[in-house]
């Protein structure tokens, strides 16, 4: 008892300074997206983009969940979301008939790392963000994470899509892209959700990696509204308040505890 109550101590104290390096990450990782939208060439900056992604989502959770469940659950998370990747561009299941571009590098399989570590990031994210509405683990928790990280992709695959970095093989009907995909992103973010949830367990969510998934969905609106050219309204209408409908109620039941 006296051991796990020392290990807890020291657990609780180391977590403020990763704390604080997670706020530098999420403000470095809205720094560069702000300068990648201003850009006349933004996929220059899509890998340090995700690399701030996943520092600053495994700084969050390792401040709540411990350093060694926080990298389980991440590197479970890239493990899981880069299969699906290769599956897909291999045989077109789970999201449909796609390919990426030589944009992004490095690439393993046909799939660019980045797009692997970036299933790791925001499955953390919404996984806390799931968490926080569903107080109780389960399929409700991962149904919930889910469809939250789904949400995100309201705005990531047009937005992808509108630089180049993959392709469709026959146009969908949500700007480019196919029903499929989304229906793909449901099935691999429930595993991500269940690989996440088996290291996080019933810890608490934290405020740090639901922060993570608002200001993307702040960032991503605004950038289709504004920043983006020519602007989507659609866009940021569509992953805008799809997003919000699964942060609203979490930092609700946050903000109650």
């Amino acid at each position: 008892m006296a051991l796990e109550q020392a290990s807890e101590q020291v657990r609780s104290v180391d977590a403020g300074p990763v704390r604080v390096l997670g706020v530098a990450f999420l403000l470095a990782m809205t720094a560069c997206q702000m300068v990648s939208g201003l850009d006349a060439r933004p996929e220059r900056f899509t890998g340090a983009i995700v690399a701030l992604l996943a520092a600053c989502a495994l700084a969050f959770a390792a401040a709540v969940w411990g350093p060694a469940r926080a990298a389980g659950a991440f590197g479970g998370a890239v493990l899981t979301g880069y299969a699906a990747e290769v599956a897909g561009v291999l045989t077109g299941f789970p999201f449909g008939d796609y390919a990426y571009g030589d944009v992004l590098w490095p690439q393993a399989g046909g799939v660019p790392v980045a797009v692997a570590v970036a299933w790791g990031g925001m499955g953390l994210a919404a996984y806390a963000v799931a968490a926080a509405v569903v107080p109780v683990p389960g399929w409700r928790r991962i149904a919930v994470g889910a469809g939250a990280l789904t949400a995100w992709d309201l705005f990531l695959d047009p937005q992808m899509v509108r630089m180049g970095l993959w392709t469709w093989a026959e146009d969908g009907p949500y700007r480019g892209v196919p029903l499929s995909n989304y229906a793909g992103w449901l099935l691999v973010s429930a595993l991500v959700m269940l690989v996440v949830q088996r290291f996080a367990g019933d810890r608490e969510p934290g405020y740090g990696l639901p922060a993570l998934y608002t200001v993307m969905a702040v960032m991503e609106t605004i950038g289709f509204l504004a920043v983006f050219q020519p602007p989507d309204p659609l866009v940021a209408a569509a992953g805008g308040i799809t997003m919000g409908a699964f942060a609203a109620p979490a930092w609700r039941r946050l903000w109650q505890r």
